[in-house]
């Protein structure tokens, strides 16, 4: 059976060890499936590799059907972002840790990939979330996040007071070291380890966690993402807006952070017969000590 795609980006985390070789191995393997390859340009001048086509970002969006991402979840992150506007489909092939959304073990990776290539896959779209940092009345700084918005303190600094508004109601008051607006995507990551759910990606939902509470009962909670959160700076110093941990913003009292769903989309695909609850159990070692 032929590939479904005429030309197959590669992706890489290219100041990891071995990237250079990884990426050869895996461009070869998909010359070899009748694809062509055509390698990120930072990627290619970074990891020293010429005999492949190079493009840009830009022109990768334009140009390509599919996109292979080799790294870990940060890499995934920075390159869903920027291909969701063009609709590239994305196979996230983990040379990281964790990898909850680089699935695919490198070492599988012609196993898994050629059915792939052929049309062999499900398709898992997700929701970006946008937001914008307002000061009297006026948009100072806006981004795209798929994992997460996080307000939160210096390491140095006190707490923290925020007030938090859904669709304009007010919901609480806090002080605390931050808040964190997880999307199901990101509900496995920093959400995770301040004590929030895991989401379904399935749930059309945010979790709302705050991070090291001064009121214990100040507990997470899910909204729906058709929401506007607010979250508005009511008193704190060196108080930081970042977006997916990978973009940030200084806040000063008075600012508000307004978040609401992107109409972007990324969409993943993973192997047939993939579910999140597999990913889940590899990654969270679910299945020690069970049968």
């Amino acid at each position: 059976m032929a590939s479904k795609f005429q030309k197959v980006a590669l992706f890489g985390k290219y100041q990891a060890p071995g990237a250079k070789a990884a990426l050869e191995r895996i461009g070869a393997f998909i010359e070899r499936q009748g694809c062509e390859v055509v390698l990120e340009s930072e990627t290619a001048q970074c990891c020293d590799i010429h005999h492949f086509a190079t493009a840009s970002l830009a022109n990768i969006g334009h140009q390509c059907q599919l996109g292979l991402v080799v790294g870990g979840d940060g890499t995934m992150l920075g390159v869903a972002r920027q291909m969701a506007a063009f609709s590239l489909p994305l196979i996230g092939i983990n040379q990281g840790r964790l990898g909850f959304i680089t699935d695919i073990r490198f070492e599988d990776v012609e196993l898994v990939l050629g059915p792939m290539l052929k049309g062999q896959f499900t398709q898992d779209k997700r929701h970006l979330i946008a937001a914008k940092v307002m000061r009297d009345g006026q948009a100072l700084f806006g981004a795209t996040a798929m994992n997460d918005v996080v307000v939160n303190r210096d390491s140095t600094s006190g707490m923290v007071e925020l007030k938090v508004e859904v669709d304009g109601h007010f919901v609480s008051k806090q002080r605390a070291d931050g808040l964190i607006v997880a999307t199901p995507t990101g509900a496995s990551a920093y959400a995770l380890s301040a004590g929030g759910p895991l989401l379904h990606p399935g749930i059309n939902g945010w979790a709302l966690v705050p991070i090291a509470p001064h009121t214990l009962s100040n507990r997470p909670i899910v909204v729906p993402d058709n929401c506007e959160v607010a979250i508005e700076i009511v008193s704190g110093r060196d108080v930081t807006a970042n977006f997916d941990m990978q973009s940030v913003t200084a806040l000063m009292p008075g600012d508000r952070i307004l978040i609401t769903k992107s109409k972007l989309l990324v969409n993943f695909l993973h192997p047939i017969g993939w579910t999140y609850f597999d990913t889940l159990r590899q990654k969270l070692h679910w299945n020690e000590g069970g049968y």
